[in-house]
């Protein structure tokens, strides 16, 4: 299994990162890959990368952070993608819903940072909260420019999934579907499985049946069973195929076998 999405440095309180990374590994989750959120997160991840065999980085500026971002902050960060195991542009995007950043700043450090993905051939992964149609029409200037890419915790309908696949990129669900009444579990259950990849976005929105708790990376194999559930079928699938589809997207690994 692989947690394609988590904060490890934000679970730090409650208990050291070897001792999650260690716990997920004893759960069956062989990768992880860790997020940035903003230049210090990124330099973190990057740093847990170099240290654990089976955490990878992506690195950039949440739409939240955009407003501390400038030519300096984006610099850095781009001198951070020429690590080995960074893997992605990430997290990046617009949050209308929080509105921590101007929207006119969300959408310029957006835009900065797809066209870094651009020049740098790494996939992105991508925020949208309350925001996906202008964040789907940003995107679509530079998808197919872009290798691969996600739209993570996916907050959107079946049809805005599919232009999402569209545009040759996948959705990520978590622990949501796990939730009664989710609407997310209800697109997790109509688009192709091929077209999805799993996450934990630890430390938040943790799975039934540790809800209310911290979230952790050994928890995704939780929403691996829920979405094979959704599914009706075995949840060895959802793993192959899954795990398949994540290390594509991040090309952690060159060819496949059956």
């Amino acid at each position: 299994m692989i947690d394609s999405h988590c904060h490890l440095n934000y679970i730090e309180k409650s208990g050291a990162v070897a001792d999650l990374v260690t716990n997920a590994t004893d759960n069956g989750v062989h990768t992880i890959i860790n997020i940035g959120t903003d230049l210090k997160s990124s330099e973190i991840s990057v740093a847990y990368a170099n240290q654990f065999d089976s955490v990878y980085a992506a690195v950039g500026i949440h739409p939240s952070d955009a407003k501390h971002s400038n030519d300096q902050v984006l610099a850095k960060i781009k001198q951070l993608t020429t690590e080995k195991k960074v893997v992605a542009v990430g997290e990046i995007g617009l949050d209308y819903y929080r509105d921590h950043s101007p929207r006119d700043v969300q959408r310029k450090v957006f835009k900065q940072q797809l066209e870094m993905a651009v020049e740098l051939k790494l996939p992105i992964v991508i925020h949208t909260r309350e925001a996906f149609d202008d964040t789907y029409e940003i995107v679509k200037e530079y998808a197919f420019d872009i290798p691969s890419g996600v739209f993570h915790c996916f907050p959107g309908t079946v049809e805005q999934a599919q232009k999402v696949f569209d545009l040759g990129f996948v959705i990520s669900v978590g622990g949501i579907i796990t939730y009664k009444n989710a609407t997310m579990a209800d697109v997790a259950r109509a688009v192709p499985l091929e077209k999805i990849i799993l996450e934990t976005d630890a430390p938040f929105l943790t799975p039934v049946p540790y809800r209310g708790k911290t979230n952790r990376p050994a928890l995704v194999k939780h929403v691996y069973q829920h979405l094979a559930d959704l599914k009706q079928i075995d949840i060895a699938e959802v793993e192959k195929t899954v795990d398949r589809t994540v290390q594509k997207l991040f090309k952690l690994v060159e060819t496949f076998g059956e």
